[in-house]
C-alpha cells in the first residue's frame, strides 16, 4: 500500500480522501492557496504546504507549485480528487514522469475520453449507445446548421472540452441554434482553450443516470450500480440518489454491462464514471460522457455497495487487490446526497461569506462531508460547495424521512445557504414519487 499521499485538492474532498488515508495508515499531506489555511483539511492532514494565491491558476492548478510540494514532504503518491487538475491528462502524465504515484486512471484513458467527440465516436465502436450527434467537430456556424438539419431539432449545443455541465446550450430552431453556437464557441474558448462545439439530439423530457466503475489493477473492469443525478441547476448536480427509482432490474443490467464496455473500450483503472442519459418514455439511454476521476456523488455508492472508494482507488494504484469479491457486488438500501452549497436557495446565485454558525446533524442513517467549520469563511474562488448532506436506509422512504429531519436540523449561518430548497424539494410531490426527470427544478421555480 502507498505510505505517504499528497492531496491535490481542497475543501470537503481533500478532507474525505485524508480520512480515509489515515485510517489506513497512510501519511497524508494537503496543499493550500493562502486562502484556505483556515480549513479543516489543512489542519487534519499530517503535514500541509502552502502552493499559492487565492488564484487557483496560481495555486490548485499551478503543477509546479504543487511537484515542488510532494518533493520536499517526500510524497510517494498524489490523489487529485475532483475538478482542478483531476481530468487533465499532462498533470497525469508529469506526476508519473517525476516517479510519483497518480491515484488515477491512465493519462491515455483521460485523454480519449476528455474530448466529448472523441469519447462519442470510442463508445459508439464499443457498441455502447449513443445519441444522434455529429461525428467531428461543428467548424463553423454553417456546419453546425446543417448537422442539426439531419439530426432534427431540438439540438444541444456543446463545447467538446467541456465537463461539469459547462458549456451547452439549448436550439429549439435554427434562428436560436445561430445564438447559442456563437456563444458555447466563445464560452468554450475562454474556459477550457478550445472552441470545438458537437451538436447532438437535446431530449426535452431525460433523467440523468451515470454508473460507478472501477478499473482494478488486474485489468478488469467492474460496475458497482448506477446513480440518479436528475436534480439539477444550470445542467449542474444538487441531489444524486442510489439506486436510481428509474431503473428496473432489466434496465440495470444493460446499463452495467454497457459501463463496463465503455471502461473496457480504454483499458480503464482506477475509479470512474459513465454517465448517461435516460429517456424514460422508451427506456432507452445514451451515452453522455465519462468523468475520469472520483464522483463528488460517489458515498451513494459506497453505502448501497458497502464499499470506501477512496480505499479502493489507492489499492488499484498499489497494485493491490479490492476488498470485495468483484464477482458478488450486491446493492443493499437506499442513499441520498443533498449538495449543501453557498448559494441562494430560489436563483442559486453564490453567496460567499464568513461563517458565524455551523451545527452539523447527526443520528442513525446520517453522513456529512464537509468543508467547513465555524469561524472559517467561504470565498468566491472557488466552487460554492460546503458540505454533501448524505442519508441512508434500508428503503428510498426511510432516506427521505432521515432527510427532512437532517435538513431541518442543518444550521449555517452566514454565507447564503440553499438548505430551503432542499426542504422543498422533499415535500415536493413528483420528487417523492420518484418519477421525476431533469427538468424538476425549473419546474419548482
Amino acid at each position: 500500500m502507498i505510505e505517504s499521499l499528497l492531496v491535490a485538492n481542497r475543501g470537503e474532498i481533500a478532507r474525505r480522501i485524508i480520512r480515509t488515508g489515515r485510517r489506513l495508515g497512510i501519511r497524508t499531506i494537503a496543499v493550500h492557496s493562502e486562502a484556505d489555511g483556515a480549513l479543516p483539511f489543512v489542519t487534519e492532514a499530517d503535514e500541509a504546504v502552502c502552493v499559492g494565491p487565492a488564484n487557483p491558476a496560481q495555486s490548485y492548478r499551478n503543477v509546479e507549485a504543487i511537484l515542488d510540494a510532494a518533493r520536499s514532504t517526500g510524497a510517494q503518491a498524489i490523489h487529485p480528487g475532483y475538478g482542478f487538475l483531476s481530468e487533465n491528462a499532462d498533470f497525469a502524465r508529469t506526476v508519473e514522469g517525476a516517479g510519483l504515484i497518480w491515484v488515477g486512471p491512465g493519462a491515455d484513458a483521460i485523454s480519449a475520453m476528455g474530448d466529448k467527440i472523441n469519447a462519442r465516436n470510442l463508445m459508439a465502436a464499443a457498441g455502447v449507445p449513443v445519441a444522434p450527434g455529429t461525428t467531428e467537430p461543428a467548424s463553423d456556424l454553417d456546419a453546425a446548421v446543417a448537422a442539426a438539419a439531419e439530426i432534427g431539432y431540438p439540438v444541444m449545443v456543446k463545447a467538446a472540452a467541456g465537463g461539469g455541465g459547462m458549456g451547452m446550450g439549448v436550439a429549439a430552431d435554427e434562428a436560436a441554434l445561430r445564438t447559442e453556437y456563437d456563444k458555447v464557441r466563445a464560452f468554450a474558448e475562454r474556459m477550457f482553450g478550445d472552441g470545438s462545439v458537437l451538436i447532438e439530439r437535446y431530449f426535452p423530457r431525460v433523467r440523468h443516470v451515470e454508473v460507478q466503475i472501477l478499473g482494478l489493477a488486474d485489468g478488469r473492469v467492474v460496475a458497482l450500480g448506477e446513480r440518479e443525478c436528475s436534480v439539477q441547476r444550470r445542467n449542474q448536480k444538487l441531489v444524486e440518489e442510489s439506486p436510481s427509482p428509474a431503473v428496473s432490474p432489466e434496465l440495470r443490467e444493460r446499463f452495467l454491462a454497457a459501463a463496463v464496455r465503455a471502461g473496457e473500450a480504454v483499458s480503464y483503472r482506477n475509479a470512474g464514471t459513465v454517465e448517461c442519459l435516460l429517456d424514460p418514455s422508451t427506456q432507452e439511454f445514451f451515452f453522455l460522457e465519462m468523468n475520469t476521476r472520483l464522483q463528488v456523488e460517489h458515498p451513494v455508492t459506497e453505502y448501497v455497495y458497502g464499499v470506501d472508494l477512496v480505499e479502493e482507488q489507492l489499492r488499484v494504484a498499489s497494485g493491490l487487490a479490492p476488498t470485495f469479491d468483484p464477482d458478488a457486488l450486491t446493492p443493499r438500501g437506499h442513499a441520498i446526497e443533498l449538495r449543501i452549497n453557498a448559494e441562494d436557495p430560489r436563483r442559486f446565485l453564490p453567496g460567499p461569506g464568513a461563517i458565524t454558525t455551523w451545527n452539523e446533524p447527526s443520528g442513525t442513517g446520517v453522513r456529512v462531508d464537509s468543508g467547513y467549520v465555524a469561524g472559517n469563511t467561504v470565498t468566491p474562488f472557488y466552487d460554492s460547495l460546503m458540505a454533501k448532506l448524505i442519508l441512508t436506509g434500508a428503503t428510498r422512504e426511510e432516506a427521505v424521512e432521515r432527510a427532512r429531519a437532517a435538513v431541518a436540523q442543518f444550521e449555517i449561518v452566514g454565507p447564503k445557504c440553499n438548505l430551503p430548497f432542499f426542504a422543498e424539494l422533499l415535500e415536493n410531490p413528483e420528487f417523492l414519487s420518484g418519477d421525476y426527470d431533469t427538468g424538476i427544478v425549473s419546474r419548482m421555480r
